[in-house]
């Protein structure tokens, strides 16, 4: 009997679709069954080759060999995943084996994990594809039972390869001319670039801001306060003159009350999470990187399958979805959310019309809860907070709306006026349920029930001195908001039709600030970005184009085409090639200097250079200048102890039984010390200690993995963008 092979794209996904298809004999690298084979890949196993591939005069970097053009781009078996890849090989190859199952992340680049695998093998066999939106054993015998045909998504595939082969081209080529031109680590890419150019410019405005004074004049009438407004409906003054001469003009004087305005106002539910909307509010509330929230929601979507698909870009259902709701609710019905669950369930609910659009859905549906319980005893803090977040925002979509009644009094003193607003509750809805996580309504005073002609006398009066604020250094969550819809950054205000995709994708922006930060672009101080003078310089060095977020823009809109077939991947590639000439060019006619303003006196121990000191996400470090060297030496590492005297964060400097905790305030002592007095301390657990130790450990792996892999020619960097 043939055998048909399942090709996953992580061992935990293999290992539940196994399970569920009943293959119970485990080899190495694959499970086997009486029907299916079950093997996966290790994220890539294949991937795009160096440019020394196409000739010997590329291994050296080298103004006068850019730009590198092959006429065919080749793939490669990526060394450190070759031994599962012999094992996919053999697997697809086998005469046992008839036909393929392609079970990747139903995506883009799930898509081209597994086509760039059987493109390398060379196999010819039927393809059929499992499209799923959650891991639940229902949603994969679901998937199984409705498999469809490979042929339906080769579009997907050309959409997915071009993607790589232009990020490789461009960023490949651009990379090599900055870093040759200036002689350092430079490296840049059509979304890492303007994403950046973006910091630099709201830096750059901060710095030019110059503040202004102004003033508020509020009288305090004894039961409620009054602002005074000008003409155009202005409550601030910038004369401090005419300021005060308000303020001595209204003392002990009569208010006469000339206009109530009564408006009833309606706020719809939010509406459902995209995988972008959900890293802003991790940000926002819990201080999650976008990277931490993706990778917690992956979590979330394979080991506990708990929620559904994390990398969508839309924030409604389709019609098909409904059916399954009150299933869904159930299994959410725990805890705290028993009671808005029975109240919907009870009450014969439906969601919000607004949160079903099938037209909006193209991949994959917003993020919901599975139809599948939950176990919260066995997730992380983490989990816990991303799944609180989806769960909350999905019941709120079946309560309704928040109605309330806002309340303006206009009111005369000394011909001048002056406002009041406040507001009342009608129907609390959905705030019922967000009412700790939501964005709430702006402040407002509880009046007095007011008529026309009422007066009142005033009993003092403030005079407020204030300055206008510079706008705010953007957070990962208002960074993440700007890359969604950078069309504000764009030039030339015709273009912003073509900016609807924004900048990379819900699943690739996480990964794009990362960046960011490992290439010491930017840096981060609370929760604020900066950028550093590499980031600053690199800005005016690198291609004006390429700064532009248009050309991203332009390309997802193209690329969308590919994947529906309405353009071809050649004439894509055609024009890459071209605009690749033309950023070469810019680089090599640019007379700009590259300074490195951040040297030490340290010297490498490889090269001897003097070495860089910069700001790591999660540390400070040398790095040595040379690109080929790539040295580095770990100086501190941030860390979330608290200091016992001030209690501000610690860094911890120093290797071995030398680690010290250092904190601004001048507290200092070694890290065994301080681990012993907090584990004898009343009611301490040592668990307390030993968790976070293990926490730092592996922060400082994830450290070192991420430091190893940068001096690889930024080109695996530049792969996933």
């Amino acid at each position: 009997m043939s055998k048909i092979v399942v090709l996953a794209e992580k061992p935990s996904v293999a290992k539940e679709i196994a399970r569920v298809l009943k293959c119970t004999k485990v080899a190495g690298g694959y499970i086997e069954g009486a029907q299916y084979i079950v093997t996966w890949a290790l994220g890539h196993l294949v991937t795009l080759v160096e440019p020394e591939y196409y000739g010997e005069q590329y291994k050296q970097w080298s103004m006068e060999t850019l730009p590198i053009m092959p006429d065919n781009m080749k793939l490669k078996v990526i060394p450190q995943t070759a031994k599962q890849f012999g094992i996919v090989k053999k697997l697809l190859l086998s005469k046992e084996v008839s036909s393929i199952i392609i079970a990747t992340d139903s995506g883009r680049e799930g898509e081209l994990v597994a086509r760039w695998i059987l493109e390398k093998v060379g196999v010819k066999k039927p393809i059929k594809r499992l499209w799923i939106s959650s891991q639940t054993d229902k949603a994969i015998k679901q998937g199984f039972s409705n498999l469809k045909d490979g042929k339906q998504y080769l579009s997907l595939y050309r959409c997915a390869q071009a993607r790589a082969e232009a990020d490789w081209l461009v960023g490949l080529n651009v990379t090599r001319a900055l870093t040759c031109k200036y002689n350092a680590q430079l490296s840049a890419g059509r979304v890492q670039t303007p994403t950046l150019a973006m910091i630099v410019q709201r830096e750059q405005q901060i710095k030019k801001f110059v503040p202004k004074d102004y003033y508020i004049v509020r009288a305090d009438l004894g039961k409620f306060f009054v602002t005074y407004q000008n003409d155009k409906k202005q409550t601030n003054i910038f004369e401090k003159q005419k300021a005060k001469e308000i303020a001595e003009s209204i003392k002990n004087k009569k208010f006469v009350v000339k206009q109530i305005s009564k408006t009833k106002k309606v706020t719809h539910p939010p509406m459902l999470y995209d995988l972008t909307e959900l890293q802003r509010d991790a940000n926002r509330y819990y201080d999650m990187s976008a990277k931490e929230t993706l990778n917690t929601m992956q979590n979330l979507y394979e080991k506990h399958k708990a929620l559904t698909y994390p990398r969508t870009d839309s924030r409604y259902l389709t019609d098909d979805i409904v059916p399954t709701l009150v299933e869904r609710l159930k299994a959410v019905s725990k805890g705290d959310f028993v009671p808005f669950v029975s109240h919907i369930i009870k009450n014969k609910q439906a969601i919000s019309k607004h949160c079903i659009n099938n037209s909006k859905v193209t991949e994959h549906h917003a993020i919901i809860p599975t139809e599948q319980s939950a176990n919260m005893i066995s997730m992380t803090t983490a989990e816990k907070r991303i799944y609180m977040l989806v769960v909350k925002r999905f019941l709120t979509c079946f309560y309704n709306n928040y109605v309330y009644e806002k309340i303006k009094a206009i009111l005369e003193c000394d011909n001048k006026i002056f406002t009041a607003s406040g507001s009342v509750i009608i129907e609390k809805g959905w705030k019922e349920i967000t009412e700790n996580t939501s964005e709430q309504e702006e402040e407002q005073q509880n009046l007095p029930a007011l008529q026309q002609g009422d007066s009142f006398v005033c009993q003092t009066v403030q005079l407020k001195q204030l300055q206008t604020t510079p706008p705010s250094r953007y957070t990962e969550a208002t960074l993440l908001s700007a890359m969604e819809n950078p069309s504000a950054y764009l030039k030339d205000n015709t273009m912003k039709e073509y900016i609807e995709g924004g900048l990379g994708t819900p699943a690739t922006r996480a990964d794009i600030i990362e960046k960011l930060f490992s290439s010491f672009y930017i840096e981060k101080k609370g929760n604020a970005l900066y950028p550093t003078s590499k980031g600053i310089q690199l800005v005016n060095l690198a291609p004006s184009d390429l700064k532009e977020p248009l050309l991203t823009a332009k390309w997802e809109k193209e690329l969308e085409a590919i994947s529906k077939g309405k353009q071809q991947k050649k004439e894509f590639m055609e024009n890459i090639k071209q605009y690749t000439h033309t950023l070469i060019k810019e680089v090599k006619d640019n007379t700009e200097q590259y300074k490195h303003d951040n040297i030490t006196r340290t010297k490498c121990s490889v090269c001897g250079k003097p070495m860089l000191a910069v700001n790591g996400k999660k540390g400070k470090m040398l790095i040595c200048q040379d690109r080929e060297c790539g040295q580095r030496i770990h100086i501190s590492m941030a860390t979330n102890m608290r200091c016992p005297t001030c209690h501000k964060k610690m860094e911890l400097f120093g290797e071995g039984d030398k680690k010290t905790y250092v904190c601004v305030c001048g507290f200092r002592e070694k890290a065994d010390t301080l681990h012993k007095k907090i584990s004898e301390q009343k009611g301490a657990s040592k668990n307390t200690v030993q968790n976070y130790m293990r926490n730092q450990k592996k922060a400082e792996k994830e450290e070192k993995k991420e430091l190893s892999a940068f001096g690889k020619a930024l080109l695996e960097a530049l792969r996933e963008e």
